[in-house]
């Protein structure tokens, strides 16, 4: 029987290599898998500012929202003006950087995450997403919507929110990725993340969830230990052009997948997630693929995650447990919410 050997791997939308080390930790899943001590939250809780009918820190009501409800976040990254900060030595680079930040309840219920959510109520979810980046796209040319669950992803408030930050410039990730897509698109003739999905649905060994629609899987070049990618199966470069039927699907796999991670160490699963849709200034976007990325950062139990320091740091990304083994877990992991069977 062949050693597990340590090994490198590509990730071919930004150009960044994984170190790959499975002989430190072959069967992670085995260890400690104490659950964490999760408060039990109310419904409703009157000091939080983003429960329905409550007020906010700059004196604003939230109404009585009964699914989604978006507001402009009271403490925004980006603001609405310009600094010229220009530098005469050519060292000293900076940019302008206005732009616009929102906040999206996901629900009124206190106590609930996406993981919680019945499909039905994800849908008003997915399709907020679409109106929110339909009418800022219009406006800004890189438009981000992404959530941070959990304490440990340094989330300041339980209630089921993500956020949207929009603005003019191409945020690193999203430079980086288009110009890896465009010129596979150039040298090839067809999208990147299109032919990676053929090639995952012929290998199969990194799917964990697949619909009519949506493809949830881990990729070939995770970084996290539990990092899943969500593809379409169908052409779509953007939230723009998503239909009724596709944001349904979405929805089953948004709760499925979140149901899995929390079914693993039995724990509210934290994660940074996060769409990448196509520069909306592009002329031609024939050569992105929308797709989301969930970054968890869990590795052994709900109380223990992976730490990016020392080599990780000053070096590259490494990971002991290899996406196969990861994949293998997630799709072993039960479709019922361990809160439900308990």
């Amino acid at each position: 029987m062949q050693k597990p050997a340590s090994h490198r791997r590509k990730n071919q939308l930004n150009d960044e290599w994984i170190l790959v080390s499975p002989h430190r930790n072959n069967r992670p899943w085995h260890g400690a898998t104490e659950q964490a001590n999760e408060q039990a939250l109310p419904v409703h809780e009157g000091e939080c500012p983003l429960c329905p009918r409550n007020d906010r820190v700059n004196g604003a009501s939230n109404p009585d929202y009964q699914d989604t409800y978006v507001f402009t976040n009271d403490f925004g990254a980006l603001t609405e003006y310009r600094v010229n900060d220009d530098h005469e030595h050519p060292l000293f680079e900076s940019q302008e950087a206005t732009g616009m930040a929102k906040v999206i309840c996901f629900s009124p219920k206190h106590n609930k995450t996406l993981a919680q959510l019945p499909v039905s109520e994800i849908v008003p979810v997915v399709q907020t997403w679409k109106k929110e980046y339909s009418a800022l796209s219009a406006e800004f040319s890189c438009v981000h919507i992404f959530e941070n669950k959990g304490e440990i992803m340094g989330c300041s408030q339980p209630h089921p929110h993500g956020q949207i930050w929009a603005h003019q410039h191409y945020s690193t990730e999203i430079e980086k990725e288009n110009k890896k897509q465009q010129a596979y698109f150039s040298e090839h003739g067809r999208p990147l993340l299109k032919d990676y999905l053929r090639q995952e649905l012929k290998d199969k060994i990194r799917i964990v969830y697949e619909n009519s629609d949506w493809i949830v899987l881990v990729p070939y070049w995770a970084k996290w230990p539990f990092e899943t990618l969500i593809l379409p199966k169908f052409d779509i470069a953007d939230f723009t052009s998503l239909e009724q039927t596709q944001m349904q699907t979405l929805a089953e796999s948004l709760s499925v997948l979140t149901i899995k991670y929390d079914n693993i160490f039995k724990c509210s699963f934290p994660y940074s997630m996060g769409w990448h849709n196509a520069p909306a200034d592009l002329e031609d976007k024939s050569h992105w693929v929308l797709h989301a990325h969930f970054f968890p950062p869990l590795l052994r139990s709900a109380s223990v995650k992976k730490h990016m320091v020392g080599y990780e740091m000053m070096a590259e990304s490494q990971r002991d447990l290899t996406p196969e083994q990861a994949a293998t877990i997630l799709r072993d992991a039960s479709t019922v919410h361990y809160k439900q069977e308990s």
